[in-house]
């Protein structure tokens, strides 16, 4: 903002140098209306002018920003007084918490049943240690008579 303002002073004390610079008589006609002044006045006026125009212009813009600034804070007002009241909350809850457990009698665990030993692939194929694998025949040999 104070960026714009200084350019703007700029600008400003640039026309009002062109404008004293440029000072011979003018005649200046609209339909039936005329004027007779210096350069420098109607460059000024020109100037003027164009400064309101584009006031007008922007203002609109720059009232709905203002309007949407104050409805965002407080938007963001209400939401942290809400912030605040749930923090409220979650600690009540917490503290209800933490008493209702400490007036509760903690259940006992339930024995769980004994596990079931595990049979591997390899144990179920070559047998155990405890009992020993039946042999397999291989085919060609043994006992089968031609």
């Amino acid at each position: 903002m104070q960026l714009a303002l200084i350019f703007g002073i700029v600008i400003a004390a640039g026309a009002v140098i062109f404008a004293l610079q440029n000072n011979i008589p003018v005649t200046v006609t609209l339909g039936l209306w005329g004027f007779d002044g210096s350069l420098a006045l109607l460059l000024l006026l020109a100037l003027g002018l164009g400064v309101l125009v584009a006031g007008l212009v922007s203002s609109p813009a720059v009232i709905r920003r203002q309007w949407a600034v104050s409805r965002l804070t407080r938007q963001v007002s209400d939401l942290e007084s809400r912030l605040a009241e749930q923090e409220k909350r979650n600690l009540e809850l917490a503290a209800n918490l933490a008493a209702e457990r400490a007036t509760r009698p903690q259940p006992e665990p339930i024995d769980a049943p004994p596990e079931k030993p595990y049979f591997g692939l390899r144990t179920l194929l070559g047998g155990s240690r405890e009992t020993p694998a039946p042999a397999l025949d291989k085919p060609g040999s043994g006992d089968s008579t031609p």
